[in-house]
């Protein structure tokens, strides 16, 4: 095959393709011969391929047809206003539909830690289980402060977000299970109410929720979260409603990842506070008032925002372009 004879032949088709895959809007008509002139270079290019794979021409048709392709596949050029409908309607939407789940998760879980904080502090017999008398007073005396402040405030800030966005990470990934969630749920509120019970035992209560309120108010809420949203994906795939089963489970799937990217955001807030205003020397009413402000601004992002987005129809899901009902043709 001539090259130089073929590319004579098509290169207005080629070029048309190019002008019209640049486009950032098409008309019903453009968006036809866009789909026959894709096709057809398709076709054109698999031939150049067959006698010239490396060619410099093959590569050009190629970048043409990914061009092309995206405008079938959903693809947008827009990222600002991907980006704004994101936080807008997507974020607090999947934020707002697992509210209740939230506070539910997290009354289970203060009630699981003040149970075992009172059993702790209350009983020496579990005091000495934890450890002994020297090794609990130094956990009291400096232990438990020094863990805020033995790290430059950015390390550990890194070092927590970490942390808890792996937590949160699994909580909803891992919520299908439908057991994963309640044992991440008990071993975390096991944890903090033991160590209070501990700190009570010692009388240094006042230590204990000096230094776990102002960052906990928001990080806890925010592993609330990600449990209700791991819940909510089992629950689908238990009782998907009028919807098939794995349709179900694809869209609450898809809209509680979106809570999953948020939650990364939220962490990141909490383990700037957790870093930076718990181990500060700002007086304590004023590091909780910090921690209750952060909090107080993110159910107002759920609850206004969210609110609204979610009476508009948004569910915190995919559009269907993207989701893979339909092909963008414009």
């Amino acid at each position: 095959m001539d090259l130089d004879a073929f590319t004579a032949v098509h290169r207005a088709q080629w070029d048309r393709l190019n002008e019209l895959g640049r486009r950032r809007r098409l008309t019903g008509e453009q968006a036809d011969e866009l789909l026959r002139l894709y096709q057809s270079t398709s076709t054109h290019l698999s031939m150049i391929r067959s006698v010239a794979p490396e060619s410099a021409l093959s590569a050009s048709l190629s970048t043409r047809l990914a061009r092309a392709r995206t405008r079938f596949t959903g693809a947008r050029s827009n990222f600002a206003e991907d980006l704004a409908r994101f936080f807008v309607l997507a974020l607090p939407a999947a934020f707002y539909r697992v509210r209740w789940l939230t506070l539910g998760v997290g009354a289970v879980f203060v009630a699981i830690a003040v149970l075992y904080g009172i059993w702790a502090a209350g009983n020496p017999q579990v005091l000495s289980a934890l450890g002994n008398d020297a090794r609990l007073r130094q956990l009291v005396d400096h232990g438990f402060v020094d863990y805020y402040s033995e790290n430059p405030g950015a390390s550990f800030a890194g070092q927590v977000w970490t942390n808890n966005a792996w937590i949160a990470a699994q909580a909803v990934a891992l919520g299908i299970t439908g057991v994963y969630v309640p044992f991440l749920l008990h071993q975390n509120a096991m944890g903090v109410g033991l160590t209070g019970g501990v700190m009570f035992g010692y009388g240094r209560g006042d230590v204990f929720f000096s230094y776990i309120l102002p960052h906990s108010l928001m990080e806890l809420t925010a592993v609330f979260v990600a449990c209700a949203a791991g819940l909510q994906i089992f629950w689908s795939w238990i009782s998907p409603g009028p919807r098939p089963r794995l349709v179900a489970l694809a869209q609450e799937g898809r809209s509680l990842i979106t809570v999953a990217i948020g939650l990364l955001i939220v962490l990141f807030v909490s383990g700037l506070v957790e870093a930076f205003v718990t181990p500060s020397q700002l007086p304590v009413w004023a590091k909780i008032s910090l921690g209750a402000l952060v909090l107080a601004g993110y159910w107002a992002y759920v609850l206004i925002l969210g609110g609204r987005a979610v009476l508009t129809g948004e569910l915190g899901d995919l559009d269907g372009t993207d989701a893979g009902d339909s092909l963008a043709t414009a």
